[in-house]
């Protein structure tokens, strides 16, 4: 009987194992299937930062061939920050996949849950069979990127050290203290070569030492650039003339309701030009970041290339995106502490696989929308906590129709609101008791205050509805109706 038990353990063992053996095969050849993913990722670059862009006189040919070469958003918008660092919001909602006060209230607990439930988007490649690899800027303050990814080389903080000497300059035409090529500053320069071409360094040699993993590869390459301080070789700075920069159409000395803001004269960003604004200041400091722009396309043309070398091109979703806008002049302002389109609107763009080709979308998504639609168009399911929606339909059909009523934006707990269905934008000043309504497609640079306008009453009945919809979503506890309750009433 013992024979005849043991014949048929043997027997059963045997059908057992090509099944295994066929599912172990087949797990392994769907990993091999699976593209690669190259997250290019800047830091301060607004939604018109390139060439391609809208930006003429930005050199950029890299960046501007590679957009050109997928399809890109040109209505991506953040959710803003609840502090100063609009980056660590931004950032932080990327890698949660939660809205900014969802994500904000997981920070606190410093994402342990989180973390253990391995809900974080680098966990989540990494269970999908993906090698995960991060280098260059993070600036989540709660958990660090060795934790979530396989390997991290050259993590950079939020911004280099800078010194006094890139503030409050430049003076005049004879303020010469900073110099964007002087490697005594540090910086960028603080490892005598600078930061975005060790990021790049480290990206291209990730890729050579793995162009034949059996696993699909999922790099993150996080630039601190264009963010200051200012700093680039000499020969980029000199392809601009400082003279023949443009003004932005809405340069003004100083915003009116800086302070009211919280934009304004004791802010870090708001410090590196003179109060009051001059044309030389704002020149001066858009040849600097347009230089930081131009290297830094420099680099990512490097990367480029390296990918096609190594034989990844054909196998590699890339996506291009920017944590946050910045002013640079615009309405008074230098940094991206307000609601403006300048500094919550950035660029989005999918290249590679079989992704349509020099196509735009012009309907309303969030920037960390990238990542549900990155599991789409790498086939993982995305995971059931998610506040971010895929996009990868409307990326696949042009027609397809917006996904999103509304985007929704906040800075601090009670210093500014904004709501905009692409089209139309309400933006709350509280502590100036203060609403701008802007239509966005006749006044881009969002000049001409349309609130009070009677024939503006169902569009600012439509966004407030949107608001209070997509605030709630959000997890903010700011309820603006206390400050406005009359425009509130019925709503």
């Amino acid at each position: 009987m013992k024979n005849v038990l043991c014949a048929g353990a043997i027997a059963t063992s045997m059908i057992a194992m090509p099944q295994l053996l066929f599912a172990a095969q087949t797990e392994e050849h769907q990993r091999k299937e699976k593209p690669n993913v190259l997250f290019l990722f800047v830091d301060d670059m607004t939604y018109d930062g390139l060439n391609v862009l809208g930006n003429s006189e930005i050199i950029s040919p890299n960046l501007d061939k590679l957009v050109s070469s997928g399809v890109r958003f040109s209505n991506t918008y953040i959710m803003g920050g609840w502090n100063g660092a609009i980056s660590i919001a931004s950032r932080s909602q990327l890698i949660t996949g939660r809205y900014i006060w969802n994500t904000h209230k997981a920070e606190k607990t410093k994402y342990k849950a989180e973390v253990a439930n391995q809900e974080m988007w680098p966990q989540v490649m990494k269970k999908a069979g993906y090698k995960t690899f991060q280098t260059g800027k993070w600036h989540m303050t709660a958990v660090t990127s060795q934790q979530l990814f396989d390997k991290a080389v050259k993590v950079r903080g939020g911004m280099p050290q800078d010194t006094e000497d890139a503030y409050n300059r430049p003076l005049s035409r004879d303020d010469h203290a900073w110099t964007p090529w002087d490697k005594s500053k540090g910086g960028y320069w603080s490892e005598g070569k600078h930061w975005s071409e060790i990021l790049a360094d480290e990206t291209i040699s990730y890729m050579e030492q793995n162009r034949d993993s059996k696993e699909p590869l999922f790099m993150f390459c996080s630039f601190n650039a264009p963010h200051d301080p200012r700093q680039s070789p000499e020969e980029y700075v000199n392809m601009y003339d400082v003279d023949k920069i443009s003004l932005p159409g809405n340069f003004m000395p100083i915003h009116p309701l800086c302070e009211e803001m919280k934009s304004g004269k004791a802010l870090r960003d708001e410090r590196l030009a003179p109060f009051p604004r001059t044309s030389y200041a704002v020149r001066k400091h858009l040849q600097e970041y347009y230089a930081l722009i131009t290297h830094l396309d420099a680099q990512v043309g490097r990367i480029l290339e390296a990918l096609r070398k190594n034989g990844m091109d054909k196998n590699t979703l890339i996506v291009f995106a920017a944590d946050n806008g910045l002013a640079m002049g615009h309405h008074g302002l230098l940094g991206k502490q307000s609601m403006y389109d300048h500094s919550v609107k950035v660029p989005l763009a999918f290249c590679g696989l079989n992704l349509p080709k020099g196509e735009v979308r012009n309907q309303l998504v969030y920037l960390q929308d990238l990542v549900p639609t990155v599991y789409d168009l790498v086939g993982i399911e995305k995971p059931t906590h998610l506040d971010f929606i895929s996009q990868a339909d409307i990326l696949k059909h042009s027609k397809k129709k917006s996904l999103r009523e509304v985007a929704y934006a906040a800075y601090l707990q009670d210093a500014q609101r904004m709501v905009t269905d692409g089209r139309y934008k309400l933006y709350f000043i509280p502590h100036a008791k203060k609403v701008l309504l802007f239509e966005l497609e006749s006044d881009p640079l969002e000049m001409k205050n349309l609130f009070g306008d009677t024939k503006y009453n169902k569009i600012v009945k439509k966004l407030l509805t949107g608001y209070l919809k997509e605030s709630k979503a959000s997890g903010d506890t700011f309820d603006l109706s206390t400050v406005y309750p009359e425009l509130f009433q019925g709503i």
